[in-house]
């Protein structure tokens, strides 16, 4: 990868965290010149970011106002998790990727945080965990198609999370959250990434209908 395509790679991770951490809540318009600023880049990749992100869905482009961060449609997300869940099962069936020792302490780092919340739950280190986590569960399957629309996917509706957070145990969903990831341990240490994401997609329905009470 160029230099350039690793800057736009990394510019476009960091605004799209912002944005699905609600550190632009919706309705945030975002400048470009205090952008390029804070990066210390042109306002020509800057815009091509911010045109990856607005097809992403994640924000909006009116004229006469600007760019601006978009709300979580609460009508097509159970559109997108109808959908997740059956992609989160095909990344244990295509292309799956063998079960290294590295992959294993990747893990195990992301178990120490969901202890760590356990601890001492904070809804915006929940989220972040949670994002990781997604990632690295994608990192399991060597087929780039699935990865890429899991992914896209993911950040249409990775807001809802923090949002509804209010509404619910987050000391549950911490020990929750860290179950799901203790049962993936023991499945990968079995050689089995079909489990893991079974494992998966299972606790992502049970998380939709905890979220719609």
């Amino acid at each position: 990868m160029s230099n350039a395509a690793a800057r736009f790679q990394r510019l476009h991770a960091e605004l799209r965290a912002r944005i699905c951490l609600l550190d632009y809540p919706p309705g945030t318009r975002l400048s470009e010149e205090t952008l390029a600023a804070e990066f210390g880049t042109s306002r020509t990749p800057l815009r091509r970011v911010l045109a990856r992100l607005e097809d992403e869905g994640l924000l909006t482009s009116r004229h006469g106002v600007g760019t601006l961060v978009t709300d979580v449609d609460l009508a097509e997300m159970a559109q997108v998790y109808a959908l997740r869940l059956e992609l989160a099962q095909l990344a244990g069936q295509l292309s799956p990727l063998p079960v290294t020792p590295e992959v294993l302490t990747e893990l195990r780092g992301y178990i120490a945080r969901g202890e760590a919340l356990v601890a001492a739950p904070q809804p915006r280190a929940f989220a972040a965990l949670n994002m990781d986590y997604h990632a690295f569960g994608l990192s399991l399957t060597g087929n780039a198609a699935l990865r890429e629309t899991a992914e896209r996917l993911y950040y249409r509706t990775a807001r809802i999370w923090l949002k509804s957070i209010p509404h619910m145990d987050l000391a549950a969903e911490c020990g929750i959250f860290l179950s799901e990831m203790r049962d993936t341990e023991t499945a990968l240490l079995a050689g089995d990434p079909q489990a893991a994401a079974l494992i998966r997609r299972a606790h992502i329905s049970m998380s939709v209908k905890r979220m719609s009470r």
